[in-house]
């Protein structure tokens, strides 16, 4: 008897419970319904998020990558504010303060422990979003100079003059000097030569910048400068200055290598020399 006592006791403890349930339910399931609608809705425009920042981003942003991951940033974003938004429509304050609660520890645990990876790929979005470097540039940077192939959300690939691809970290980009030639559209250029002691040299200028201009012609306000500023051993030496055209993505080598041979070639047609020096073995004969 005491046993089926407590059986219905229980029984009836639980019907209590579960008809409090579906009360809270029917009493609460219009807030539900519009919680469940605003969820869809805000999924609905994660999507269009999706789409619409990848078109709006793609003549910005060149780099598939990091176009992907700012709109799927956002669309995170949208799905989360979202989720908060049904929570607040069914009450469900504490359920809410939790789950910002449990985000934020996440996000801070998270972001200690990825702090390099972190700080490479908000450099990335920095060097993507502005223009001081880009696909296709030749730069200077960390000891390395070459072309820009790639900008990822970690690093950059360089290539070399030598076909070497250097991968090196955006953060090392962004918080070190680099130079960038592509910045300007016109760069100047040094070379420097020697001609012999009895050379004529107001001839020897003449004929030097002559030919620099026929070849890497200048634009009106520049100027191609020419200086004798040494004695050497066995030629008197000058520097000289030129500008040339950054577009045509020449690099430095290819420039001072055809300015040399311009100035060989037009020495040569006129009989000047660049001479080199000479030693002389004595041998005494017993």
């Amino acid at each position: 008897m005491q046993i089926q006592d407590t059986l219905e006791s229980s029984w009836d403890k639980l019907s209590e419970k579960l008809s409090s349930w579906v009360d809270t339910v029917v009493l609460n399931l219009p807030n539900l319904l519009i919680a469940i609608v605003v969820f869809i809705i805000f999924y609905w425009l994660s999507g269009q998020t999706d789409n619409f920042i990848n078109r709006l981003l793609k003549k910005r942003i060149k780099q598939p990558s990091i176009r992907g991951l700012v709109a799927k940033i956002l669309s995170v974003i949208i799905l989360f504010l979202g989720l908060i938004l049904g929570l607040s429509v069914m009450n469900l304050d504490d359920a809410l303060n939790t789950i910002l609660a449990s985000a934020g520890v996440a996000g801070l645990a998270v972001s200690l422990a990825l702090q390099g990876t972190l700080s490479n790929t908000l450099s990335g979005f920095y060097l993507a979003l502005n223009d001081v470097i880009k696909v296709g540039n030749w730069v200077e940077t960390n000891g390395f100079s070459g072309e820009v192939m790639e900008i990822t959300l970690r690093n950059t690939k360089v290539k070399e003059a030598d076909n070497n691809i250097v991968v090196i970290p955006n953060k090392q980009i962004v918080e070190n000097p680099f130079k960038n030639y592509a910045l300007t559209s016109r760069i100047r250029t040094t070379i420097t030569c020697g001609v012999a002691y009895d050379s004529n040299l107001r001839e020897v200028k003449k004929i030097a910048i002559d030919a620099i201009e026929a070849t890497f012609p200048p634009n009106k306000d520049e100027e191609i400068e020419m200086y004798f500023n040494e004695f050497g051993d066995s030629s008197i030496n000058f520097m000289l200055r030129f500008w040339v055209d950054a577009t045509k993505n020449l690099t430095a080598i290819q420039v001072k290598s055809e300015a040399i041979m311009t100035l060989k070639e037009a020495f040569d047609k006129h009989g000047i020399d660049i001479p080199f020096p000479i030693r002389t073995l004595i041998q005494k004969q017993n």
